[in-house]
């Protein structure tokens, strides 16, 4: 008998944020990937409920925004409901903020302003005998982009901050996983961000298009190979590997 593939569903707000090459990496190790648009789909659905890997993406309305945006609160369900089974559950961005929320945490605007743009992450004890070992400052930048942060939920391990934001990665039990900034992205595919998100980048101080485009040519070369050894290593510590 053929066993049926591993599924990943991932949860989307925008378009243009997608999987990136984390595609690539569950395509090779023969998992099915399918989207779910989080405005639109049954959140509710089985599918949902039951795949083998749920990845969270991000997206630019916040948490707090449940009366304008009311799928949010079947999101956090949702994201609750995996959590408490320990189904594994990577959020990223929104996603992460997500996670939080279903976790009991507060999630708000930050103090200290958006943080957009290419940057390293400060690892704790914790994050650097991690998989996020391989996204450390030596090693490679990452990409930010927020201007909401989160408490730490109850029972979660920290894994990362950053100057401005203490808050960047957290886990919660063996298969949660939640990630303020992207490991993720492309060069080919941030050139859809610079358009979708041409409103906020225009209201930015410090940077503008141009300036990002710069970056994302300079950093994202190292963040395909070591976003690839950190997602490769993540699906191996929780049991799908290879």
């Amino acid at each position: 008998m053929v066993s049926k593939p591993r599924r990943c569903l991932a949860l989307r707000h925008v378009a243009f944020e997608d999987l990136g090459f984390f595609a690539d990496v569950l395509a090779a190790r023969g998992f099915a990937i399918g989207y779910r648009e989080a405005a639109l789909d049954d959140l509710g659905a089985a599918d949902l409920r039951d795949c083998d890997l749920l990845v969270i993406l991000g997206g630019p309305i916040g948490v707090y925004e449940r009366d304008a945006y009311p799928f949010l609160g079947e999101e956090i369900a949702l994201a609750e409901a995996r959590l408490a089974r320990k189904q594994p559950t990577l959020g990223i961005c929104l996603g992460s903020q997500i996670m939080a929320a279903a976790l009991g945490a507060d999630v708000y605007p930050g103090k200290a302003g958006k943080e957009v743009g290419w940057g390293t992450l400060n690892l704790t004890p914790s994050g650097a005998t991690s998989p996020l070992a391989h996204l450390a400052a030596d090693r490679t930048r990452v990409l930010h982009w927020h201007g909401d942060t989160f408490d730490l939920p109850k029972g979660a391990t920290l894994l990362a901050s950053t100057d401005r934001y203490a808050q960047q990665a957290f886990a919660y039990d063996r298969a949660g996983l939640a990630l303020q900034f992207h490991p993720e992205v492309t060069a080919k595919g941030l050139e859809a961000w610079f358009v979708g998100h041409c409103c906020e980048i225009a209201a930015l101080r410090g940077t503008d298009v141009k300036a990002l485009r710069a970056a994302t040519q300079r950093h994202a070369p190292a963040l395909a190979r070591q976003g690839k050894a950190f997602f490769e290593a993540w699906l191996d510590s929780i049991g799908l590997a290879a």
